[in-house]
């Protein structure tokens, strides 16, 4: 259901408060307010909402408390507050109306809205009819739904269990996103693979009954500037032999979130128009078990040439992405962006929803990192230490896929793909959770695009100014 309507004199009016505001907004209320109000306890205290009723005994109005600091998070809690009804934003003050109009209060109010009505309903249906939104007034409609839109995508694949998405759905989702913004989408699979050279993505997808593949969406005028991203495909990983254990294989179907998160973003940044020749690579594969399944220190070869050793076949990741990052870089794009779920140090590191971001490029990540700062989708940049490229040294190949030592495994796994990205190539790598590991306000437990707002935002003020 269309979590918003079109304005009407039926709206109920919800006026949001900070704590500051509410004793200014009571002074000008009737006595009955300000007591009924002060029975209630209501402080403005962020989440709060009290309904305030009018005489027949229906609701006149909602207060809603945005607590001392607001941000797009704060409004997230107020569809769950409401009851079943379509609702109006009413700014405290008639002088501060202009606050909602274009980018201010009214448009993060509005995407908050969205992005807490997103439910997955493929195998359950919705209980209950949520409560709607009237567009707030000068509110850019189009920016606040593909910006949702573009989450709700990135979530409704990585929920979706591997059982209905396989590498042949994951690129398949590539296509239909092709489809609808008039772009150009080739997949390769299976031993058209090797006939191309993308070796390292074959040998990581080939044991599944499900051919591995890679989609590869170009979109936008050819002269302009290239941005490129990529996403890490694995439908599944068991590990390979190498085998997970039952809780560590668990929520393994999440382990496209990478490939999810960079879709998702494609689609916005289409649907914005950004004049921009953009192209998406995710190399779509299942890391399974069979008797052809790739071995612990069998050495591969890689599209770029260089030989890797594997030493675990648990860190199948970076060995679809090097292929992929190695066709990118080709083009010497003006901007190249992997996002990826490709380390557990990461997590342990920065914890399950601050993704880790490397960057061999100044200019690039500091926009990245204030994208995020700015739109409560933030990054925490990690070191490309170069002195620990030693750990990935191996004796009988170029290099190998796990570092020698035990620490530090996300900046090796970070240098391991910046050996596939040329030095002159602006780049950027997101190792993300892709997963709310518990349910927060307009964060619903499940998939999550981390990273994806903040590299849209970032992409439209490089390359087309503001945001």
């Amino acid at each position: 259901m269309d979590p918003f309507v079109e304005p009407s004199a039926d709206d109920v009016p919800v006026v949001p408060l900070t704590p500051a505001e509410l004793q200014p907004w009571l002074d000008g209320q009737p006595e009955r307010v300000r007591r009924w109000v002060g029975a209630n306890a209501f402080e403005a205290a962020g989440g709060q909402a009290l309904p305030l009723p009018e005489g027949d005994g229906g609701v006149g109005r909602v207060l809603f408390g945005l607590g001392e600091s607001p941000d797009l998070w704060s409004w997230a809690a107020l569809p769950e507050a409401l009851a079943p009804g379509s609702y109006t934003l009413y700014p405290p003050k008639e002088d501060a109306a202009e606050d909602w109009a274009g980018g201010g209060a009214g448009e993060q109010a509005a995407l908050a809205w969205a992005l807490a009505a997103y439910r997955f309903t493929r195998y359950k249906a919705e209980e209950g009819q949520p409560a709607r939104l009237a567009w707030p007034a000068g509110v850019d409609r189009a920016s606040v739904r593909r910006q949702a839109e573009a989450v709700e995508l990135a979530r409704d694949l990585v929920n979706t269990p591997a059982e209905h998405l396989g590498p042949e759905e994951l690129a398949g989702a590539l296509v239909e996103l092709a489809a609808r913004h008039d772009a150009h989408c080739r997949v390769l699979v299976g031993d058209a693979l090797l006939e191309e050279n993308y070796p390292a993505i074959h040998v990581v997808g080939r044991a599944s009954s499900r051919a591995p593949r890679l989609a590869d969406l170009t979109w936008g005028d050819e002269g302009a500037p290239k941005v490129t991203l990529v996403g890490k495909g694995v439908v599944f990983d068991s590990g390979g032999l190498d085998l997970k254990t039952a809780e560590g294989m668990k929520l393994m179907k999440k382990d496209m979130g990478g490939a999810a998160t960079a879709i998702g973003l494609a689609h916005a940044l289409m649907d914005a128009g950004l004049p921009v020749r953009l192209r998406l690579l995710v190399p779509a594969v299942e890391n399974a078990l069979a008797g052809n399944a790739f071995r612990p220190l069998d050495v591969i070869e890689t599209r770029k040439g260089l030989s890797v050793e594997v030493g675990n076949t648990d860190a199948e990741g970076r060995l679809v992405l090097c292929d992929a990052l190695a066709e990118a870089d080709a083009e010497e794009p003006d901007a190249l962006i992997d996002f990826a779920t490709l380390t557990g140090a990461a997590r342990i590191a920065l914890g399950t929803e601050l993704p880790a971001l490397f960057a061999s490029d100044e200019t690039l990540a500091e926009e990245l990192l204030a994208a995020g700062r700015a739109v409560q989708d933030p990054f925490w940049r990690l070191p490309l230490h170069r002195d620990y490229r030693r750990f990935l040294d191996s004796t009988v190949a170029d290099l190998s896929n796990i570092g020698s030592v035990r620490t530090g495994g996300a900046i090796v796994a970070a240098l391991f793909l910046s050996e596939f990205v040329s030095d002159a190539t602006p780049w950027a790598h997101v190792d993300t959770m892709a997963w709310n590991e518990a349910a927060r306000p307009g964060r619903p437990l499940g998939g999550e695009a981390f990273g994806l707002r903040a590299a849209y935002r970032a992409l439209r003020g490089r390359y087309r100014g503001g945001s």
